[in-house]
């Protein structure tokens, strides 16, 4: 049991050098060096980060006058003895199909 996780070690740290090297960190894995004290000084300039440009204005929408009637499209008026035969029509499909 010891020799497997032993084992399981290692291949994590040989999974963590390739993934690394791969990655483009070369010199990180070459010599162990994770931390660039050069770094540093750009890391804590870009800590704070620039403030979001404010929301655009929301457009103005021109308001419509009160006693304008919208259009007619030249629909008509539906009443109930259309709405009941069709409810019918509809009934029957479905008996039909049942």
């Amino acid at each position: 049991m010891l020799e497997l996780v032993v084992f399981c070690v290692i291949l994590l740290a040989a999974g963590y050098w390739a993934t690394m090297f791969v990655m483009g960190r070369r010199d990180d894995v070459i010599h162990g060096k994770f931390v660039h004290t050069e770094d540093a000084s750009a890391l804590a300039q870009s800590a704070m980060p620039t403030p979001m440009p404010p929301f655009p204005k929301r457009p103005v929408k021109a308001a419509r006058p009160a006693n304008v009637q919208p259009a007619n499209t030249g629909a008509k008026p539906v009443n109930s003895d259309a709405l009941q035969s069709l409810l019918a029509a509809i009934q029957q499909d479905l008996k039909s199909v049942a």
